[in-house]
């Protein structure tokens, strides 16, 4: 056997490896034997089979599948004792594999593209500064959070005739239409909050009655870009593409009373007396918040050390390879123009996984099974009442939590485990680098993040 490494680049190259017959016929004569103890054969007894006759019925096909194994196993072999970096998996040349004749052939030479990593160096000091943006909670959010609560639990009215502050619930249609007669754009369950809608078009949603038709051009009913997308439940691209007039059949008119800042709405909100005077509710309220919004900053810090390192470390990728190995192992379904449209977002991920992967070898970060089935219990019990739920299914919560892990052939366990090595990574990162802050308000925070691009 030979097996030879051609480097096209320093991350693309060929491995062939050619095999003599010395190299695979031992372990074919072994399967012959094998299928002559099990075979069931009409005319032979079980297990008396002569080799010949497995030969003649089996033997090309028992020769494919052990080629292909000792193949299998040595170019496994030979990439780890070589320690290449290599992306994806190996590539076989299936014209020169089409060209074997098994009938008659001896000898072998099978070929591999494969594509690697370029060795790359990445910097991890206090010298490394990323801004995270901490989010202070001021007056003006929580009194628009408390309004908003005492809307949600408010009580809820028909009234015949719309006025400011009602939802309107009916269906949208474009007055544009497609080759068959229906609606370009169609929703047949909305609803729209008048107040959403811009002053100077807000008087066609007023005085509206159940069964009225409202027509109006949407663009300039709803410039705010956030009360379209919430209105159509688009993305932002998309709803900004839906434009035009529109028709608006109105199905049914609500009117909510604001809940009273009571008792009943602090149990409503946050469990029976867990607050149960109006200073502990706001308190209640700007803790939530906070919780909240320190989520949205730590993950868009996270996002921001990923930009870092991506901006800093140069790492050379075997580009021609992996689009050619991605339409390979996709069954057709990346074709070019996918390519075309995705390709910069999985290099960028493909980067960043690399960056992570090297800093947990380098500084041995690892994640103990023990670690995952705590993580799963925590999210069982988060679930399903916190813990009040957790002691009265105590002496079933390893039950259920190896259920839960052993879902889907494990896929709930690599799951939390890729989810908790994540974190332990970045949060590594975050002790090695300086962080600076720099603390904005909601509004500022809002606009950082929709000004964020890559």
């Amino acid at each position: 056997m030979e097996i030879t490494l051609n480097k096209l680049n320093n991350t693309e190259g060929v491995i062939k490896i050619r095999l003599t017959e010395g190299d695979y016929q031992p372990h074919v004569e072994e399967k012959v034997k094998d299928y002559s103890r099990k075979a069931n054969i009409k005319g032979f007894r079980q297990g008396k089979v002569p080799a010949g006759v497995i030969k003649k019925m089996f033997g090309k096909s028992i020769l494919v599948d052990e080629v292909n194994q000792v193949l299998t196993h040595k170019l496994t072999e030979y990439i780890r004792e070589n320690n290449l970096k290599i992306l994806g998996e190996p590539l076989p040349n299936q014209e020169l594999a089409r060209q074997i004749d098994w009938d008659s052939q001896k000898d072998f030479e099978f070929e591999y593209q494969i594509g690697m990593i370029g060795d790359f160096q990445y910097n991890l000091s206090k010298d490394d500064k990323v801004i995270a943006f901490p989010i202070e909670v001021d007056d003006k959010v929580i009194n628009e959070t408390i309004e908003d609560l005492k809307i949600r639990f408010g009580k809820v009215s028909y009234p015949e005739a719309s006025e400011a502050g009602d939802n309107l619930f009916g269906e949208l249609r474009s007055a544009e239409t497609k080759e068959d007669g229906e609606p370009a754009f169609k929703k047949e369950f909305l609803s729209i909050n008048t107040n959403k809608v811009d002053k100077a078009v807000q008087p066609k949603f007023l005085g509206v009655k159940k069964d009225d038709v409202v027509e109006f051009e949407l663009e300039k009913a709803f410039t705010n870009k956030e009360a379209l997308t919430e209105l159509l439940g688009e993305s932002e691209a998309e709803a900004k593409a839906v434009k035009g007039p529109f028709q608006f059949k109105v199905a049914n008119v609500t009117r909510t009373q604001p809940a009273e800042l009571n008792q009943e709405l602090f149990d409503r909100v946050f469990g029976k007396d867990t607050v149960t005077t109006e200073e502990e509710f706001i308190a209640k309220v700007r803790e939530t918040i906070a919780e909240n919004y320190q989520r949205e900053s730590q993950h868009f810090l996270d996002h921001n050390i990923e930009d870092y390192f991506l901006a800093n470390t140069n790492i050379d990728l075997p580009e021609d390879f992996l689009k050619t190995w991605l339409k390979a192992r996709s069954d057709g379904k990346v074709t070019d123009a996918v390519l075309e449209e995705e390709f910069d977002a999985y290099k960028r991920s493909l980067k960043w996984d690399i960056v992570k992967n090297r800093i947990a070898d380098d500084h041995n970060i690892s994640v103990a099974s023990e670690e995952v089935r705590d993580r799963a219990k925590q999210l069982i019990i988060s679930q399903f009442g916190g813990q009040a739920f957790a002691d009265q299914i105590a002496d079933r919560l390893d039950g259920i939590t190896d259920n839960y892990l052993q879902h889907e052939d494990g896929q709930n366990f690599m799951k939390l485990y890729n989810q908790l090595r994540s974190e332990k990574i970045l949060n590594y990162i975050k002790e090695q680098i300086t962080i600076e802050e720099k603390k904005v308000s909601v509004d500022e925070f809002r606009k950082i993040t929709a000004e964020h691009t890559h």
